[in-house]
């Protein structure tokens, strides 16, 4: 049987597809086919990857991949096996397979979703790789189960089972502990901020805000009437003490401690501490925005600054729409048990505007542990799509660009030669249909160029949706070509 199953992989060691990916697409394409059929018993992780020659952690993220998508079932000490509730599943083809005997590269698989994911966008996660057909199973499992109840209005503050998920999920996987009446779900960052500005702040305060940092934030500040204070960011995070010098009035403080946007550095501890210490004192508030620390390929994700809160001045923002996907527009806010009170109050008179049936289908899809196991086969898929782009970009453009080595994150930054500007390259680029970034589009201050390193002159691109070598070399070639263009001028 076990020689009979690994003829049925053919993996081509030549193949620009990473070998897990492989033997994912060919297990699939055997179970579709009916080669593999329900109910039938795989090679374990160990003897298939002794068979094939491969390490077992290759074929634990295509076993990983393959349950998370309902393709195969884990049944713990008795071994895994070929779904069986496929055996009810006769259009299995059409019905939660996307064409598995066609292999996965930027013109076919991904050309469904290319109007949404451009080459390089920032903030995507991996499209291809989010376990569809179980989130399908979810939902409509919530829809057979709807209740008269269920169709009346919502709760302002979120579903009770997502804010209990959501707080459980905090105390195992970020480090603090909240009750779920701290927790209120929110339809995207925007909604999320606008939560925060019309419960605790006012017309014409102070806010710091990290230089550089996310557009979005400025605009949506100085849109609520408030006074956004640039704060220089260096290789230690937000600089507090500059802050402090020159702005100590301020009232709140929007900050990505574990994972800088976009400079991809982490606040240090005498920071952090700092930080704390002005938001006591001050009585002002930090609005932390934990949007992508889930995704660290060294160590384990940093703690928030929420984890060392011990006086109640962290808001802490968290977003689903980096780790499933960001159709849900679907982010919860934390807030500190004093402040539970008016913001339930202002809850309700703004509805929350992600749907009920999305937000128990997140529930269940925590509950049920796919979750957590979706978290862990992205940040071992994110590793590898980001090494692509950096291998690529250093062969194709060394002494052209230098990539900044961040732990973690699903962006990347290359800093820019000083022969170029990184805003003439970005707007080039996007014309040939590539969505990277100038850095010096995300600074709140323009900073003149000095004798060291232009802290401003680099391109961030995204990388989840990278998803082959080839894919990879190709569009890192459309960049060079239009970099190569740019210095013939």
């Amino acid at each position: 049987m076990m020689k009979a199953f690994s003829h049925l992989l053919q993996l081509d060691r030549h193949h620009n597809e990473p070998v897990y990916r492989q033997i994912y697409q060919r297990i699939k394409e055997a179970i579709v086919q009916g080669a593999l059929r329900p109910d039938t018993r795989v090679p374990s992780v160990r003897a298939l990857a002794s068979e094939v020659g491969v390490a077992r952690g290759t074929v634990e993220n295509a076993y990983a991949q393959l349950i998370a998508e309902g393709f195969l079932q884990s049944r713990g000490q008795g071994g895994t096996y070929v779904s069986a509730q496929l055996l009810n599943a006769p259009l299995l083809p059409l019905n939660i397979v996307d064409q598995p005997e066609q292999p996965i590269t930027v013109n076919n698989a991904l050309s469904a979703q290319r109007m949404m994911a451009r080459p390089f966008q920032l903030g995507l996660p991996a499209l291809d790789a989010f376990p569809r057909a179980q989130w399908g199973k979810i939902m409509t499992k919530q829809l057979h189960n709807l209740t008269t109840a269920s169709l009346g209005h919502p709760p302002a503050a979120g579903l009770p089972a997502l804010r209990e998920s959501i707080a459980h999920y905090l105390l195992l996987s970020r480090g603090f502990s909240c009750q779920p009446e701290q927790v209120f779900i929110c339809a995207g960052y925007q909604s999320v901020l606008d939560l925060v500005v019309n419960t605790v702040l006012e017309r014409g305060e102070y806010g710091w805000l990290e230089d550089p940092g996310y557009p979005a934030t400025q605009q949506l500040i100085r849109e609520a009437g408030l006074i956004p204070h640039p704060v220089k960011v260096d290789s230690d995070g937000m600089d507090v003490v500059a802050a402090i010098d020159n702005c100590p009035q301020a009232n709140f403080a929007i900050i990505t401690p574990a994972h800088q946007s976009p400079l991809g550095v982490a606040l240090s501890l005498a920071r952090r501490i700092a930080l704390l210490e002005w938001a006591e004192q001050q009585k002002s508030w930090i609005i932390e925005d934990d949007y992508d620390s889930e995704f660290r390929y060294q160590g384990r994700p940093l703690p928030p600054l929420k984890s060392l809160d011990r006086h109640g001045r962290v808001l802490y923002a968290g977003t689903f729409s980096k780790v499933m996907f960001p159709a849900l527009r679907l982010a919860y806010l934390v807030v500190p048990p004093e402040l539970v009170p008016i913001f339930n109050h202002r809850c309700q008179l703004r509805s929350c505007a992600c749907p009920p049936l999305i937000q128990a289908s997140v529930a269940e899809f925590i509950n049920q542990g796919h979750f957590y196991r979706h978290l862990k086969r992205m940040r071992h898929l994110y590793a590898e799509r980001r090494e692509m782009l950096v291998v690529s970009l250093m062969r194709q453009l060394a002494g052209v660009v230098d990539v900044e080595q961040q732990a973690g994150g699903i962006q990347l930054l290359a800093w820019l030669d000083e022969r170029f500007v990184d805003s003439v390259v970005a707007a080039q680029a996007q014309r040939q249909g590539l969505a990277i970034e100038a850095l010096s589009d995300w600074a709140l201050e323009k900073r003149e160029k000095t004798h060291q390193k232009n802290r401003q002159n680099g391109l961030l691109m995204g990388f989840t949706n990278l998803t082959s070598v080839a894919e990879t070399d190709r569009l890192v070639a459309k960049l060079v070509t239009v970099i190569t263009a740019l210095s013939e001028r």
